[in-house]
């Protein structure tokens, strides 16, 4: 095992996003509380938009992108037009075995795989296994949301495979989230006994302290889409919503694309916004849950970060989940948020600029239940990777 000038042993923390920046945006959060106690080395292996904040904490490695061009569901390609897909793929595997070599790690942190990202198997498996070979191999920890996306028909075969390979190669499985409000068994029903100890950290985000939600003048509408991908629809709703109802009512409405969304849908929405009093479009905000506590109300998806920014900043909310194809997770979150009174929900199939003036208007006429969440995610996880380090200094092959 290898340490820093500093004494710190090393980590290594393996971290894939194909849709959104949900999934970087958490495994830097929960890299940066682990740098107070390791040297941490974060492979992202999706692409990383300009203007996200690396904690400078955090040695931040990107490997050639693989990503979907589309929803979760699509085809994955090679993001580099450089590369074809099978370059790509043998120049992140040779990436990821010579940093670990490297390293030679205390923890290996792997973020979602085996409870998802099966697709990125054939590079994740040959990590954990020469992880297993090295002459002092690291304990192996699976990072993971706090709810899944159901996989269909074949969701118990999928399950079932995941408890196994998480027998097989990991020593804990952390779960980012508070079991009082959605618990692991919810979306995750292995027939397959879990051998691995389950531990939840609490919700993961970049500071644990709420924010006093201060609405400046004029009134604002803040319309946010994550990282943009799957996000046009409802940016485009919320612009004609604006126009025509919002405006008339002197509300200002800020639209915040994500750095994923084309370049022909901002493009298009910016044309609208010089036509348009009130409306302006932003690509990405580095500090979403600021800018929502300084918001009258804020329209968004469901993602992971976007709820609790809306938790933190205590906004009245309307969500809009995420609901294409077999995309569940967003819909399962926002349905345990509006059960506590956190926010409200408009279903994707009946968006419309009606619906969305109709729900905000409802909406900052109504009281909103204060809710108490554990946000304490970072900090505990980082304390449960260095106990499961000392408990287990070695690991035999």
């Amino acid at each position: 095992m290898s340490v820093d000038v500093t004494g710190r042993p090393a980590l290594l923390f393996y971290s894939q996003h194909s849709v959104g920046l949900g999934h970087l945006v958490r495994s830097l959060s929960v890299a940066e509380a682990l740098a107070g106690l390791f040297r941490v080395v974060l492979v992202s292996g999706g692409p990383v938009p300009p203007g996200l904040i690396v904690p400078p904490s955090v040695e931040l490695v990107a490997l050639d992108p693989i990503g979907a061009r589309g929803g979760a569901d699509a085809t994955l390609a090679s993001l580099d037009r450089e590369l074809t897909l099978e370059q790509a793929w043998n120049r992140r595997l040779d990436t990821l075995l010579n940093l670990l070599t490297a390293l030679g790690p205390a923890a290996l942190v792997v973020e979602l795989f085996p409870l998802g990202r099966r697709k990125f198997a054939r590079e994740i498996i040959p990590l954990l296994e020469h992880a297993r070979s090295l002459d002092e191999p690291p304990a192996i920890v699976c990072s993971v949301r706090d709810i899944l996306v159901a996989g269909g028909p074949d969701q118990q075969a999928k399950d079932d495979d995941a408890a196994e390979r998480l027998n097989r190669h990991f020593d804990a499985l952390l779960v980012h989230g508070d079991p009082s409000v959605a618990r692991l068994e919810d979306t995750f029903r292995p027939a397959v006994t879990l051998r691995v100890p389950i531990h939840y950290t609490g919700y993961v985000v970049p500071r644990r302290e709420r924010l006093r939600h201060l609405p400046h003048q004029p009134p604002e509408i803040l319309v946010s889409a994550g990282g943009g991908k799957v996000g046009a629809e409802l940016l485009r709703c919320a612009a004609d919503a604006h126009r025509d109802h919002f405006a008339p009512r002197g509300l200002r409405t800020r639209l915040v694309t994500g750095p994923f969304l084309a370049d022909e849908d901002v493009t298009a929405l910016t044309a609208l916004s010089a036509e348009c009093p009130g409306l302006s479009v932003e690509r990405f905000i580095p500090d979403l849950a600021t800018a929502m506590a300084a918001a009258t109300a804020s329209i968004s998806q469901c993602g992971y970060n976007t709820a609790l920014d809306i938790v933190r900043s205590g906004v009245p909310s309307i969500v809009v989940p995420h609901d294409e194809g077999r995309e569940t997770e967003q819909a399962a979150r926002a349905t345990r948020l509006a059960d506590l009174g956190v926010l409200r929900i408009v279903r994707s199939a009946q968006l419309s600029p009606q619906r969305l003036a109709d729900e905000v208007t409802s909406l900052l006429a109504a009281p909103r239940r204060d809710v108490t969440i554990d946000l304490d995610g970072a900090r505990t996880s980082a304390r449960l990777v260095a106990e499961l380090v000392t408990r287990i200094p070695a690991h035999s092959t």
